[in-house]
């Protein structure tokens, strides 16, 4: 038994959603882990604790936000032209 469904065109939106989830669970945690790592490395090094991860993390939180933007627009649009397939196939389908 498969874990994913038989139908191709189920499938496609499958795959879509995981990617999604993977690409941006990667650019939300990615930024903010590095970003924060900074941070303590530069209080370790320099004092002010904890003004250097607290202004890393905001750096990070404005970077994860601004590519998450990009991607929703990338995403939104390749969801629109797996649709309009979709939509497309089952015309003729009907027909």
């Amino acid at each position: 038994m498969s874990l994913l469904p038989e139908d191709p065109k189920d499938r496609q939106y499958i795959m879509l959603g995981l990617r999604i989830i993977g690409d941006f669970g990667a650019i939300i945690a990615v930024p903010i882990v590095v970003f924060v790592l900074i941070g303590q490395w530069l209080e370790d090094k320099y004092g002010y604790a904890p003004w250097f991860t607290i202004s890393a993390f905001f750096l990070a939180t404005l970077l994860s936000g601004k590519m998450i933007y990009k991607k929703a627009k990338q995403f939104g649009e390749e969801y629109k032209k797996l649709d309009d397939r979709q939509q497309s196939t089952d015309n003729r389908e009907k027909k």
